[in-house]
């Protein structure tokens, strides 16, 4: 090989060619519910009991009901529930409310509020008020259920399949994403596919359509917005989606 070329081929290299998803067991993955506790029970209930559930984060916010939708998998041992960017803004506020308030607020904080009976909070409040609004949701809350969102995992695994809430950059190994990554997304995982052959099932990003290409699974079809809620069936060699 000329020099040229091997440089060449040194400084571009190939994204690995994807093969068929091929996950130890089979697996349900929900995108992101975002308060709407109709469309998750809905779900829930449509979905044959052979495989295991997996929901991707960004339970709350933006829709009406992030109590309700926070209190059911929490009831539900049974489903793995992930932890995404939301979940992380609230938390935030619980720690720091007037430091971290404003921006989950801003970014629908104020419906989950709503949902758990904390009112009074709008866009512009501030100071010791937005502390008296975090002290409310965290008795509204109870210590379970915060606890709870505080253990939730960044990602499910099972063979060449990893689930995590908006992304994983494509120049590292999956075990060494960071957290900011796995719940906010990195700039070059939508456009730069992995070279390891394996697929990432993610939401936080909204799709048009649910779609399965270049090692990413995206699912997120912005059920608050839409009505749609949707649901990957991903078993191995086949990815098929459902929206309810």
């Amino acid at each position: 090989m000329k020099l040229k070329t091997l440089l060449s081929a040194f400084r571009s290299p190939r994204p690995a060619a994807f093969g068929p998803v091929a996950p130890e067991s089979g697996f349900y993955a929900v995108g992101d519910i975002h308060g709407r506790l109709d469309l998750l029970d809905r779900v829930l209930a449509d979905l044959p009991d052979d495989l295991p559930v997996v929901c991707v984060g960004d339970y709350i916010d933006r829709g009406e009901d992030g109590a309700g939708v926070l209190r059911r998998l929490q009831a539900r041992p049974d489903i793995i529930a992930l932890r995404g960017n939301h979940e992380d803004m609230l938390l935030g506020f619980l720690d720091a409310p007037q430091e971290k308030g404003a921006r989950w607020i801003r970014n629908g904080g104020l419906q989950t509020l709503a949902s758990f009976g904390v009112t009074g909070i709008t866009q512009t409040t501030n100071g010791i008020d937005l502390k008296i609004a975090a002290d409310a949701l965290r008795r509204a809350m109870g210590p379970a259920l915060i606890d709870w969102m505080r253990m939730l995992p960044l990602m499910h695994q099972s063979g060449n399949v990893t689930v995590v809430h908006a992304g994983a950059d494509p120049a590292l190994p999956l075990d060494q994403q960071d957290h900011r990554t796995l719940t906010w997304g990195h700039r070059d995982f939508l456009t730069t596919p992995r070279r390891d052959g394996h697929w990432v099932v993610h939401g936080h990003t909204i799709v048009d359509q649910a779609s399965a290409t270049e090692g990413r699974i995206a699912i997120d079809t912005g059920a608050y917005a839409t009505g749609r809620l949707t649901v990957a069936r991903v078993t191995p060699g086949d990815v098929s989606f459902e929206s309810t």
